[in-house]
């Protein structure tokens, strides 16, 4: 009886598991940080945000895109601030309709642009 066909299907397995494990990590500091970031500039901007057709203030958004982060967080689906942004900030996980974020004395944008935007400006700051 041959055996090695065998241990190459137990070996396969056990690698994809291994890979698997290694996609879904949790975020590095950095990442963490810029999530952090993201969140806490939403809900101090003063900017609205709308979800479903309703406007809200941004200490609302703010909840609701932390309890949307922590739901992706325990199942390691957010470990990037770029997939935070693509699985909880962009639109909403029931109906699929677009965020958009309206800022005093601007138009209504798409909250993807807007969070994509401000990471963009919080990885070019200086760093201490």
């Amino acid at each position: 009886m041959n055996r090695c066909p065998r241990f190459l299907a137990v070996f396969a397995v056990f690698a994809l598991s291994l890979a698997a494990a290694a996609v879904s990590a949790a975020p590095t500091a950095k990442a963490q940080h810029e999530i952090d970031a993201l969140i806490a500039g939403l809900g101090s901007s003063g900017c609205e945000f709308e979800r479903n057709g309703s406007w809200h203030d941004a200490k609302a958004a703010r909840a609701h895109l932390q309890k949307k982060y922590d739901y992706l967080r325990k199942r390691d689906m957010a470990d990037t601030a770029e997939l935070f942004i693509e699985r909880a900030a962009s639109k909403s996980s029931m109906s699929g309709k677009a965020y958009r974020v309206r800022c005093r004395g601007k138009a209504a944008e798409p909250s993807e642009r807007w969070f994509r935007q401000r990471l963009q400006t919080l990885r070019a700051a200086p760093t201490h």
